[in-house]
């Protein structure tokens, strides 16, 4: 085992659970901002620290969105899933109406796409090579 590995440890278990999350917009749709991307990394860093979670990496282009999260066994992913996908859509479709009624334009839009990929990371790329990876997206405007 890797030294520089640190364990957690919870409930007389000792893991590193580490996912690499990609969100797609609905339609691929070049909706996002440097602006929403911003404010996307806070909320979602909020909703996170209700789940005892950790955003590790955060990065995204225009149509879709990259995260490095760490969770805990007790974790449901799907779950998680589900809620960084609702809660970022309405709280964006509530501070962004105006910019996203260009790409979205039903009463109640679906802003993510309905899939989306959840890699653990160490199958696909080490650590560090995702982190560079995830920093390493282009930027919108």
């Amino acid at each position: 085992m890797d030294n520089d590995i640190k364990l957690k440890t919870r409930s007389n278990s000792a893991f590193r659970l580490i996912y690499h999350l990609v969100l797609v917009t609905k339609f691929r749709r070049k909706s996002l901002t440097a602006e929403i991307l911003t404010r996307m990394k806070s909320i979602i860093n909020e909703l996170l620290f209700k789940w005892e979670c950790e955003l590790i990496e955060f990065g995204g282009e225009a149509d879709h969105l990259h995260l490095l999260i760490e969770t805990h066994p007790s974790v449901d992913l799907s779950k998680l899933v589900n809620n960084i996908k609702t809660v970022t859509s309405r709280k964006l479709r509530s501070e962004f109406s105006q910019h996203l009624k260009k790409f979205y334009w039903a009463e109640k839009p679906q802003f993510w796409s309905g899939s989306y990929a959840l890699i653990s990371v160490g199958a696909q790329a080490p650590l560090d090579k995702l982190i560079e990876y995830v920093q390493n997206q282009e930027k919108p405007e």
